[in-house]
């Protein structure tokens, strides 16, 4: 039997990523994301969705995510759901709670540079440049007989 399990959102931080490491050094971010759906009633009537999700990354993009996001950072994630389970210790029952493993995160504000540096304010600004007199350009002519 085939089976797929991937996921893409995109959506804001509700929280600060925390940050932990394992017992053996690898680096866990856990975030909290809010995906909006917006859409209007047969009335004209204007709704909101707010679906609130649990996502976790590891290793070197958890200890970016941690350096460079906060709440309310908005963000694309790819990755694959994967379900908890464990033992709840005031009611002995199971207990289960789906969450996102991220693959792969990007930042999407513009206050982030591609690199990942500074923000857009703190990073220097090319110098100008003089500006030069246009040149003509002059464009081959357009025949008749097209190829395909």
């Amino acid at each position: 039997m085939a089976s797929f399990n991937k996921i893409i959102l995109m959506g804001n931080l509700t929280r600060d990523p925390e940050l932990r490491y394992t017992p053996k050094g690898t680096a866990v971010a856990k975030l909290g994301l809010a995906v909006n759906r917006t859409w209007k009633t047969e009335t004209g009537e204007t709704k909101e969705d707010v679906l609130f999700i649990d996502v976790e990354a590891f290793s070197r993009q958890a200890e970016t995510i941690g350096q460079y996001l906060k709440k309310g950072s908005p963000i694309l994630v790819e990755g694959r759901l994967r379900m908890d389970t464990w033992d709840d210790k005031q009611t002995n029952q199971k207990r289960t709670k789906i969450l996102v493993t991220a693959e792969n995160v990007r930042f999407l504000g513009s206050g982030q540079s591609r690199e990942g540096g500074a923000p857009a304010a703190a990073r220097p600004k090319p110098a100008a440049l003089p500006a030069a007199a246009p040149e003509a350009v002059e464009e081959p002519p357009l025949e008749d007989d097209v190829p395909f």
